[in-house]
């Protein structure tokens, strides 16, 4: 099974062909291939670890734009009236991995 390890968006992503992620918003347009060029790792027959990157690349395609679920953010002080209330909403982009070149 081949897999690859990629990052992006200051995260680490385990990726194998057919799969679908969400990684922080990158700029693409929906339906256009990608290239993921910051590859860590790849494991086919035999493991390769990038110093600190390999000189393979990863493509995807690009389903959607999107932002994740309202996160609450709530910062409270006892005893001293002070409630301050947020709401977040993280925006990202859905990607499915084509294949691993």
């Amino acid at each position: 099974m081949t897999f690859a390890i990629i990052e992006t968006g200051g995260k680490q992503y385990k990726v194998t062909p057919g799969q679908k992620i969400r990684v922080e918003k990158i700029d693409g347009e929906v339906g256009k291939k990608f290239e993921f060029d910051k590859v860590l790792l790849l494991a086919e027959k035999d493991v390769e670890v990038g110093t600190p990157y390999l000189k393979t690349k990863v493509e995807g395609r690009v389903l959607l734009h999107s932002r994740s679920d309202k996160k609450i953010v709530f910062r409270y002080h006892s005893k001293t009236r002070y409630r301050k209330f947020k709401t977040h909403r993280q925006p990202f982009t859905e990607v499915e991995i084509v294949k691993i070149k």
